[in-house]
């Protein structure tokens, strides 16, 4: 009752933060409008082709996440964005189910409270179930899932739980063989159990990854290859000896690794299942992008179950003095942490109040009817896929173009997908192309085809 209990809460928490911030119009076209627009296709049987990313673009030629297709009959009972956020809090809330019973089972119920707490809590999932939407929702009870299971000696469950990763992301298949991996590493050590399921299961998640990574995606792809390969090797190859590097600089790659080992209350850094960050760090610390280097974003929601299954694992080693401060780490991180994101607005006044901005936005966007086609910028695009054919504002119109165009110029986000000059240059498109205005003030812009 009580892993559930906390579930529940969190879900809750998680579901209220993502659906006000959805209200306020926080949520954007990157990433929570592609997803929508991805799974509405799969609700109507269609391939999940999205717009947001271009004409005719699929969206399996960007990331290997079949897996979202399992939305789509919720999603067609309930057509709206919101359909997404709750289900990713759900999901992500699950996770604490897991870690709570198994840390129940090694130290009794005060540490399962605080285990849960602190998964529940934990700055990475926090973050992430407040940024729109994203596959990786899956992959949090699935890791955690299998992490408890190798960590109570269960192998076979272990591998069950590890094996859906393949059809989340195609980076995950790395981590299914670094489940292969211990688990034929657990059987060596214990001697009466063969190693061989262990690297077959390895060897599954290579190869998965391998197809993925090099037919898959390139398949779908419009330009015919895996578009983050440039990420990972800056645009050119690296020397060897440039790659240690690359993995310590710059310093915030450092505060990554720092929060990482500090969940885990440090003392989890002698767990092996600790090992199972290894695949996602090396290619968030690898990649030339600076995104994936720190602790912001949705990036490292995939490593707390890891990090707090790991502190739960050396608790049974550790004498009594040892696992009170493990565990005394653990919960100050997340108590010191949980005030630098999203959790905290459940509590904040203004976060709940309708600003005369918010109601400005909202009389706009009542303007555009349903099943119209649209070129928006990017929150305003994530308030209308549930209900119209959008494109982003910066990206050249197909045949007539849209019918509308909406621009918040205010969007501290407009900057990206679309920089600046972009959404400029394509504005004064439309005005050319004789397009009325209809709305012109503070910023916000609603332009109509005659």
């Amino acid at each position: 009752m009580l892993a559930w209990g906390l579930a529940a809460g969190f879900a809750a928490l998680y579901a209220c933060v993502a659906v006000n911030r959805h209200r306020r119009g926080l949520t954007k076209a990157y990433d929570l409008g592609i997803f929508e627009q991805a799974v509405r296709a799969y609700a109507h049987g269609q391939a999940p082709i999205v717009p947001l990313k271009g004409p005719g673009y699929h969206l399996l030629g960007d990331h290997f996440h079949p897996l979202i297709a399992v939305l789509a009959p919720v999603y067609r009972a309930f057509p709206s964005p919101l359909t997404l956020v709750i289900a990713q809090a759900l999901l992500m809330a699950s996770a604490v189910v897991p870690l709570t019973r198994w840390a129940h089972e090694v130290a009794g119920p005060r540490v399962a409270l605080l285990v849960g707490c602190a998964t529940g809590a934990s700055w990475g999932i926090v973050r992430a179930a407040a940024d729109d939407f994203h596959e990786i929702a899956f992959a949090l009870p699935l890791l955690a899932f299998a992490a408890t299971a190798l960590g109570r000696r269960r192998p076979l469950a272990a591998a069950l739980w590890s094996l859906p990763l393949l059809l989340v992301k195609e980076d995950l298949g790395l981590t299914v063989a670094a489940v292969g991996a211990l688990i034929a590493w657990q059987a060596r050590r214990e001697r009466h159990r063969s190693p061989l399921p262990g690297l077959a299961l390895a060897a599954v998640g290579l190869a998965a990854t391998a197809l993925t990574v090099l037919v898959v995606l390139p398949a779908f792809n419009p330009s015919g290859g895996f578009d983050y390969w440039r990420q990972l090797d800056g645009g050119g190859q690296p020397s060897l000896w440039v790659l240690p590097l690359q993995l310590g600089w710059p310093p915030v790659k450092w505060l990554l690794l720092f929060l990482l080992a500090a969940t885990a209350g440090f003392a989890g850094v002698r767990s092996p299942l600790l090992l199972l960050c290894v695949p996602t760090l090396a290619w968030r610390l690898l990649s030339s992008n600076s995104h994936y280097w720190g602790v912001s974003y949705h990036y490292s929601a995939v490593l707390m179950p890891i990090a707090l299954a790991a502190l739960v694992d050396v608790l049974r080693r550790l004498d009594a003095s040892r696992a009170r401060r493990a565990l005394v780490v653990s919960a100050l991180v997340t108590a010191v942490t949980l005030p630098l994101y999203p959790l905290h607005e459940v509590v904040m006044p203004e976060a709940w109040r309708t600003s005369p901005r918010l109601t400005e936005t909202r009389a706009l966007l009542r303007r555009i009817p349903d099943d119209a086609t649209v070129a928006a910028s990017n929150r305003l695009a994530a308030q209308l896929t549930g209900r119209a054919e959008v494109t982003l504002v910066c990206q050249a119109p197909v045949g007539p173009g849209p019918q509308w165009v909406a621009v918040d110029l205010r969007d501290p986000s407009v900057q990206s997908p679309c920089a600046t000059a972009d959404t400029a240059r394509m504005l004064a498109v439309y005005r050319e192309r004789g397009y009325l205005p209809l709305v012109e003030q503070d910023g916000l812009l609603l332009l109509h085809r005659p």
